[in-house]
């Protein structure tokens, strides 16, 4: 049965006949399901209260995961930026005239 999806509903069956006493050998044989999706299934429901797994992530992977987006966009708009000062033939080794650039660009950008 590989790549069969289940619903949460019925995974929450199996969570609670596994929770009220019944072995997982027997749910095995009685659902046809495998250990490993069963184990999975418990794990989660057991520790989140849920089977999504951005519920099952702790606030650290979420904070890396939005500062890795964050990042990712922020490198885009740096080569943005770059590419248009090589159209149009600036020089960005001045610090002083590449914050007026950065700042005047982004506003044209981002209105």
């Amino acid at each position: 049965m590989s790549g069969k999806r289940y619903t949460n509903q019925f995974k929450k069956q199996i969570v609670s006949l596994y929770n009220n006493g019944k072995s997982v050998s027997d749910i095995v044989k009685e659902y046809s399901i495998t250990r490993a999706s069963i184990y999975n299934w418990i794990k989660k429901y057991n520790s989140t209260g849920s089977f999504n797994s951005e519920d099952n992530k702790s606030e650290e992977q979420k904070k890396l995961e939005r500062l890795e987006k964050e990042n990712q966009q922020l490198k885009m708009e740096n080569d943005i930026l770059k590419q248009a000062a090589l159209i149009l033939g600036i020089n960005l080794v001045n610090a002083e005239f590449r914050y007026y650039f950065v700042n005047n660009i982004l506003k044209w950008v981002y209105p």
